[in-house]
């Protein structure tokens, strides 16, 4: 069996064309055109979404005794959100180029010094993870403006003097192309965007009635700390976990699920005392937020840690990691784990006017804790799970010939189908009967599927295509001899005999883990 990757430049659109075919994502009112930054999720995609929540809560929680769950609303009190500093201060620059009339987040623009003949001859402007391709294209156009379509690209400069656009002065941006611009200069000054989406609660549409869909889903556990302290029995360090939905009114929702402005967040507050060794315990969170990707099928190869430099800190954080995963659409964060310090729950204090404070049993003291947070997303990391399940390979059909695949290698733990099982002919009642017993069986079990369409071989295919990790399949010697079924790996496509109590032990083991 060979295994082929599509490039890097493909892979994105590969994986959105699949995801639509197999519904797995659709776009968001689509017999209407669709709906920038909103997405749907189908059968397949609701299935492996609710399966990754699903196996983080339980590793995250139900098998931690340091850890416990909230639902919070998604619209809480507006004053929530000025203790928060979210009214006054949750907003990300903004860039219009007047030519093409599109709209970028200017911290997600990049200038490159463009030299031709050894001379400067202006700025090319690209997004955050473009390749030097993307720079050089644009660097073109510069020398076409420039009217000297022979002069030399001095191409190591285009390469290693990129800078945010934010730093440009307004001269420097008046030599900058944009993105998509045919002409110097088009790009506006950058200014604030504010990101939250308001709303209107009660009788009266007036600014009293101003209300707010949440960014984050970390103040509902904030607000809620002191209600599980006194509920809860539990003890300094413990955490409060929380899966829920956020909006964020996003400039360019980009890159597929990647940034869109409805998503979901799987977050953890961990609050600590203040005088804990808060950088081992960072440590630590670390450790188990990269051992449970591994442990749902990402490579560990695929992750990195990026540290954030002090002077790129949040205001409130004491130290940032983010753990970077290769997308398609190249390195981005997926999991940020940010040590808080005490900063959310002495607002909420000052604001609210209730004591947010403490009493520690262990050192009979009284204080407002410290605070470490692993934020995830659920729509970045089922993009990072089809990323690497994605795989095109070559194998024997049933004429013994090379035949290729398309096959998502999903860990069976997260795997929207946990099994397949067809009869091996349609046409004999007595093979039907048998497979669709066993079928019953297991899905009391599992999420499993059944197919009695088409040649076996081809019915192999749609389920790896899919993500099915193993077929089951009942033929004549299943009914002649000792009741046992063929067994069908995914990834290695062997086949092995076994009894039903044998393949549902088997299972068990790869499912549950």
């Amino acid at each position: 069996m060979t295994q082929s990757e599509p490039s890097t430049h493909s892979k994105m659109e590969t994986l959105i064309a699949l995801c639509k075919r197999r519904g797995f994502i659709f776009a968001s009112s689509e017999i209407y055109g669709g709906y920038n930054g909103f997405f749907d999720y189908g059968p397949l995609g609701v299935e492996l979404r609710n399966n990754i929540k699903t196996v983080w809560w339980r590793d995250m929680v139900q098998r931690r005794d340091d850890v416990v769950g909230l639902d919070s609303s998604i619209i809480m009190h507006p004053d929530i959100w000025k203790a928060s500093g979210h009214v006054d201060g949750f907003s990300d620059p903004m860039v219009d180029c007047k030519e093409s009339k599109l709209r970028y987040r200017a911290d997600q623009l990049f200038a490159s010094e463009v030299y031709l003949d050894d001379s400067f001859a202006g700025y090319v402007v690209t997004l955050e993870g473009a390749d030097n391709s993307e720079r050089k294209k644009l660097a073109k156009k510069i020398r076409n403006l420039k009217g000297n379509k022979q002069a030399a690209l001095d191409e190591s400069k285009l390469e290693t003097s990129s800078i945010e656009f934010t730093e440009l002065s307004e001269e420097q941006r008046k030599e900058s192309l944009g993105p998509d611009a045919n002409e110097l200069g088009t790009l506006t000054e950058p200014r604030e965007f504010k990101l939250m989406f308001e709303t209107k609660v009660g009788p009266l549409a007036d600014d009293s009635a101003v209300a707010y869909l949440r960014p984050e889903t970390a103040q509902g556990i904030f607000t809620n700390y002191k209600n599980i302290v006194d509920t809860g029995r539990v003890k300094i360090p413990f955490g409060i976990a929380q899966i829920g939905k956020a909006f964020r009114n996003e400039i360019t929702p980009r890159n597929f699920i990647f940034r869109s402005r409805e998503f979901e967040q799987m977050e953890i507050e961990y609050f600590i005392a203040p005088d804990a060794d808060w950088q081992s315990l960072h440590r630590e969170w670390l450790d188990t937020c990269i051992d449970w990707l591994v442990s749902i099928g990402i490579p560990r190869d695929s992750i990195s840690e990026d540290i954030h430099p002090k002077d790129k800190l949040a205001f409130y954080s004491q130290a940032t990691t983010d753990l970077m995963f290769d997308f398609p659409h190249g390195k981005q964060e997926l999991w940020g784990i940010a040590c808080r310090s005490d900063y959310d729950l002495t607002q909420h204090q000052t604001h609210s006017g209730k004591s947010m404070e403490i009493f520690d049993e262990s050192s009979k003291q009284k204080y407002v804790p410290h605070v470490i947070e692993p934020s995830l997303g659920v729509d970045r990391t089922l993009l990072a799970v089809l990323t690497a399940a994605y795989d095109e390979d070559e194998i024997p059909n049933d004429k013994g010939t090379a035949e290729k695949r398309t096959v998502l290698r999903f860990s069976p733990k997260i795997a929207p189908y946990k099994a397949a099982v067809f009869p091996l002919v349609k046409n004999k009642p007595e093979l039907v009967e048998r497979a669709q017993s066993i079928y019953k069986q297991l899905q009391k079990h599992w999420n499993v599927f059944y197919d009695a369409s088409g040649a076996i071989g081809r019915r192999y295919r749609r389920q790896d295509e899919i993500g099915t990790p193993f077929g089951i399949t009942i033929d004549f010697d299943t009914l002649e001899k000792d009741g046992s079924v063929t067994l069908r790996d995914r990834d290695s496509t062997e086949q092995k005999r076994l009894s039903l109590e044998e393949v549902i032990h088997y299972l068990e083991e790869q499912i549950e883990g």
